[in-house]
């Protein structure tokens, strides 16, 4: 069973960088991304920061796009979210999430496996960046 750790919150004052680690332990057999995403202070709902795209090129949401940067590290399963410039907007629970990438199935069709799709909803349990001065 695949589990994510995410750890490098904190506090920092606005203009800081903080770097955020997200750490996948277990095997599932299945292809996945990792993505991050964040819930702000007095929000229900978690809202993409960053993530790969299947050409392997990364995205961002325009708010953070030139100032935040996701990348993997020299361990496969270590995915960084390196954050420059933070303003105090950017405060929020960090949360790091598995995306399936689709795999050979039957007949040579790539695919999500079925036993791959409970990936869909794979959250770690979240690390606080709060930006004040």
């Amino acid at each position: 069973q695949v589990q994510l750790m995410e750890s490098g919150g904190g506090s920092v004052e606005p203009g800081g960088s903080l770097r955020l680690s997200c750490a996948a332990t277990g095997d599932t057999g299945c292809a996945y991304d990792i993505s991050w995403h964040r819930r702000a202070p007095g929000k229900e709902e978690r809202s993409f920061v960053a993530g790969f795209n299947l050409d392997d090129t990364t995205n961002y949401t325009e708010s953070v796009r030139g100032r935040f940067s996701i990348f993997q590290g020299n361990a496969k399963n270590t995915v960084y979210l390196k954050m420059n410039n933070l303003k105090p907007e950017d405060t929020a629970v960090y949360y790091c999430k598995t995306e399936p990438r689709p795999m050979p199935t039957t007949y040579g069709i790539w695919g999500i496996l079925p036993g791959c799709r409970f990936l869909f909803d794979l959250w770690g349990q979240g690390t606080l960046v709060t930006v004040s001065s």
